[in-house]
């Protein structure tokens, strides 16, 4: 391996949740060292296709390798599914003469361990969410480093670093944005805001909860921004009430608002946390607990609440949101404690790490 040219092959493909930090991981690699080959893996399913060139990285398609949560007919296909996967990856590496690996969970990420762990490649492992999947834990075992972002991942030895977030997000000034998001989105320049948003398909509980609490939110002066999901338009309309079917612009949506009700995800949870923005959370109530996990951290430090999806009401919605927004002392400390347990650094925690993996040089040194 070599300082000159780190060649850096990130494999992050999939959902958002994998390739968002893997973009984030790759942009803090380059601004660390700016001589630095960085190619993705991905493959033709989810949003590689579009988001990876998008943000002007070379992209290298493997066949994806799902893995079966329970017996069945894929179960039997997938050890020829990784050999295909894994020898197409293991080409990749050797043409672009890779130094490290980093992976982020996902299809793509257990060949890409695989492959490098064959070819004595150093890898680097990192864990978004609070439960770790089958491909991190494999990853894992043959790691140089393993990071998460929440304590308890179920990976040994990790160092909790929080979830890599891109710029926009983690250097982003709300207080000096308000003015101007308010206006882009048509609010009220002075009242509280509440935002809402349950994903790019947004959320029934949610959305029906928000409707129902409208009237009681706008008689008390707050101001309502929901992104309900291009299939979810609500029926109701109401003066302060901006139903949107999808945020465009989650930065100034953030900017502008005062407290968020939103799901649990890793990156909601990161990216809100990070921002300093108050949040109710509403974890989706199926799988195996993982949005409450990833939620409880802030929770527990006071940066937000926690609701479960069968106790989400109307009258809930409307009595937590004007209990924060009428105590601004409240509402003030709410937001310097999610901003305290958010991870603004993570990008660049993970970046130093991945290039010390690699024997590379960072800022003028070698990191061994």
């Amino acid at each position: 391996m070599t300082s000159n040219e780190p060649s850096v092959v990130v494999a992050g493909g999939g959902s958002a949740g994998h390739v968002e930090p893997a973009l984030a991981t790759a942009d803090a690699v380059r601004r660390l060292r700016p001589d630095a080959r960085i190619t993705a893996l991905g493959t033709e399913r989810g949003l590689d296709t579009r988001l990876i060139p998008a943000r002007g990285y070379p992209l290298e398609l493997i066949p994806p390798v799902p893995l079966p949560r329970k017996p069945n007919v894929d179960l039997a296909k997938l050890p020829l599914r990784v050999v295909r996967s894994v020898r197409r990856t293991r080409a990749v590496l050797r043409e672009v003469g890779a130094d490290v690996v980093v992976g982020f969970g996902g299809y793509v990420s257990l060949p890409a361990y695989l492959a490098a762990a064959s070819m004595r490649l150093p890898i680097v492992v990192h864990e978004a969410n609070a439960r770790a999947g089958v491909a991190n834990k494999v990853g894992a075992r043959f790691a140089r480093a393993v990071c998460a972002a929440v304590p308890g991942s179920g990976l040994a030895g990790a160092e909790v670093i929080g979830i890599p977030l891109r710029r926009e997000i983690t250097e982003l000034d709300r207080a000096g944005l308000r003015a101007e998001a308010r206006a882009h989105f048509g609010l009220d320049p002075q009242g509280p805001v509440l935002l809402v948003f349950g994903g790019s398909q947004g959320a029934r509980s949610l959305n029906e909860a928000v409707s129902a609490a409208v009237p009681a939110l706008t008689a008390a002066g707050v101001s309502v921004l929901h992104a309900h999901g291009p299939k979810n338009a609500p029926a109701i309309e109401a003066p302060g009430y901006h139903p949107l079917p999808y945020l465009e612009r989650m930065d100034l949506a953030y900017a502008a608002a005062d407290v968020a009700l939103c799901r649990a995800g890793a990156m909601t949870v990161a990216e809100v946390s990070t921002v300093g923005l108050p949040a109710i959370y509403v974890p989706l109530p199926h799988g195996n607990g993982e949005q409450a996990l990833n939620a409880r951290p802030v929770v527990d430090a006071g940066g937000g609440l926690l609701v479960a999806d069968a106790d989400l009401t109307g009258e809930t919605v409307s009595s937590l949101v004007t209990g924060l927004v009428g105590d601004p002392d409240r509402l003030a400390a709410t937001a310097a404690a999610a901003r305290r347990s958010g991870h603004a650094g993570a990008d660049e925690t993970l970046a130093a790490t991945v290039l010390e993996a690699a024997g590379a040089s960072v800022s003028g040194r070698t990191r061994t």
